[in-house]
């Protein structure tokens, strides 16, 4: 099978030759160990040598200091290295005194057409090898950047005391991601298969706010970004990070086709309770425990785990560490016991 039918067979649970993979989004700080292991001259000739089937593209975003649209939103009050691994969620934000929705324009939002590189957008899906799937990174975090514009213990306050307000600040965030994505979406129209989108819902051992608040509150905004991806044609990859196992049949109702990562040592997202609920109803992206594991564990335990997560799962998960950071604490050898096992 090529990559592309791989992928869509894997997320469409048909029968394939092998599961579907992706080796993840290696930090620059992991890349130059990988490169060196492997005896690669770059990440493009890194996946040839794995055989991986996903080719992530970041979206062009040119807003310093972060230049990366996760981090569109200044919203903290106190100063930060406003980059995506350093950003903050619980710092006081900007709407941390507000109460009022009518003040919701007091904040200078953003307008993503200013910084959103169409030209660059273009180039990089374009340069990206056309038999593997293309997939845009696009996060749209509505719910975590909610958080960030009152710092997150006031956010979760808000949205029970003072829902209008709450309601306010999320539309516009969700309407800065809508535009942005339509911009990256007809620049790359034809070119483009997957997105990633998401939030962070879980903890290690449950949600963090109760599935009827993120129902009312977060998934419409939820819903109308996977409709504008699914109106281009995109396959959606819904990202959130901990146990999240409560809506996960939300996730699969809104229209997502495969739910990422799977965190594996998260309170009831294992692979053989994940299979036993959603047999046939969903896919997912992930598996390979990335705290544990690939960190402390030999080759040799990689390689069966990777083996079990096949027989669970000869359709239906693309095999992916269950963190979508390769970070420097991963040995490389790990990595090539995990593709070793797929292939």
């Amino acid at each position: 099978m090529t990559h592309k039918e791989r992928f869509f067979a894997t997320i469409a649970n048909q029968p394939v030759d092998r599961p579907a993979s992706w080796l993840g989004l290696p930090v620059p700080s992991a890349v130059t160990e990988l490169l060196r292991y492997f005896q690669v001259n770059s990440v493009d000739e890194l996946k040839i040598k794995l055989d991986d089937d996903i080719y992530p593209i970041e979206v062009p975003y040119n807003f310093p200091p972060s230049n990366h649209i996760a981090c569109a939103f200044k919203f903290a009050k106190m100063a930060h290295d406003d980059k995506p691994d350093e950003r903050t969620l619980t710092a006081p934000g900007f709407f941390e005194d507000i109460d009022d929705p009518v003040l919701v324009d007091s904040f200078p939002w953003p307008d993503p057409a200013l910084y959103l590189d169409v030209e660059e957008s273009r180039r990089l899906v374009k340069a990206a090898n056309k038999d593997y799937i293309r997939m845009g990174v696009m996060w749209s975090a509505h719910f975590q950047d909610a958080c960030a514009a009152f710092g997150m213990e006031k956010a979760l306050m808000v949205m029970l005391m003072n829902p209008e307000m709450f309601q306010a600040v999320i539309d516009r965030i969700t309407d800065f991601y809508l535009k942005a994505n339509e911009i990256f979406y007809e620049a790359t129209k034809g070119y483009l298969d997957a997105v990633l989108i998401g939030n962070d819902f879980g903890s290690q051992c449950g949600l963090m706010v109760d599935p009827d608040s993120l129902r009312t509150y977060v998934f419409p905004g939820t819903k109308k970004l996977i409709d504008q991806a699914k109106s281009y044609g995109l396959k959606v990859i819904h990202h959130s990070c901990g146990s999240i196992y409560p809506i996960i049949q939300d996730l699969i109702d809104l229209g997502v086709d495969s739910i990422h990562p799977i965190q594996a040592l998260a309170q009831d997202m294992d692979a053989p309770t994940l299979k036993t609920g959603f047999t046939g109803k969903a896919s997912f992206c992930g598996g390979v425990d990335a705290q544990h594991l690939l960190v402390n564990g030999t080759p040799e335990q990689v390689t069966a785990k990777v083996k079990e997560l096949k027989q669970l799962f000869p359709t239906g998960l693309i095999i992916s560490p269950s963190h979508e950071a390769i970070l420097p604490d991963i040995p490389p050898a790990n990595i090539e016991a995990m593709f070793n096992a797929i292939n």
